[in-house]
């Protein structure tokens, strides 16, 4: 089995949706990609999470060529490429359909920050896409949804480094990160940011952003070359 470390990688990774409850049944897909090797790894689509095997997860190319696999790939799939080919310091990409962040992809809304759970892991609101227009729809749709997130970051000047989250409209979150571990890590962060927020705005709906200095103060101290919260490598 060619690839069989982006394979098993990738599968570990997919296994975590269920386990962190962010996805029922088939929904939600994880992939990571080997820049050497120009490939990508993603789960299968419509595969039970019960019924995974690392055998199954599926390779293709950045074109969306199947290149290793005896299924086709998860139909998401255009999406990651695209992510991929624009945000070159990613590795790993995860899609789920976790409750609260689905609920506010549906609102239309972006999630404010408004405490230092969601500063630790981001200076900025999570960001929300456009509604898609009808000829994105029915023309080349999971390219296009690529395409709205890419739309969204040009337009507010966001890095991919510094937001690894995003919700696309009516549908559903996006994260990602330097492997697919991360892209998972941060899709269970965004879904409790996204409850967080949810109770806040409930408890008091006139609730604001927190203080860009603790905004700033929780971020830096986390990322970045000054950060001394966690354990150093020495």
């Amino acid at each position: 089995m060619l690839y069989k470390y982006l394979k098993e990688q990738v599968y570990e990774a997919n296994m975590e949706i269920p386990k962190e409850e962010l996805a029922i049944v088939t929904f939600g897909n994880v992939s990571g990609i080997d820049r050497s090797a120009g490939v990508i790894a993603i789960k299968p689509s419509g595969v039970p999470y019960r019924k995974l095997k690392v055998e199954d997860i599926v390779i293709v190319d950045l074109d969306n060529v199947l290149v290793e696999g005896n299924m086709r790939p998860s139909s998401d799939t255009k999406t990651h490429t695209l992510l991929y080919r624009n945000f070159p310091s990613i590795g790993g990409v995860c899609h789920t359909h976790s409750t609260y962040a689905v609920a506010w992809s549906q609102a239309g809304m972006s999630i404010p920050n408004l405490g230092t759970t969601h500063a630790d892991h981001l200076v900025a609101p999570v960001p929300v896409t456009d509604v898609m227009t009808d000829e994105m729809i029915q023309g080349d749709y999971e390219h296009e949804t690529g395409n709205q997130i890419l739309d969204l970051f040009n337009r507010l000047c966001l890095s991919p480094e510094e937001v690894e989250m995003v919700l696309v409209a009516c549908h559903g979150p996006f994260t990602w990160g330097k492997d697919p571990g991360k892209a998972v890590y941060n899709a269970v962060v965004l879904e409790e940011i996204a409850k967080m927020a949810y109770l806040t705005m409930q408890i008091n709906p006139e609730v604001t952003s927190i203080k860009q200095s603790l905004i700033d103060k929780h971020f830096f101290r986390k990322h970045g070359k000054d950060a001394y919260y966690g354990q150093s490598n020495c």
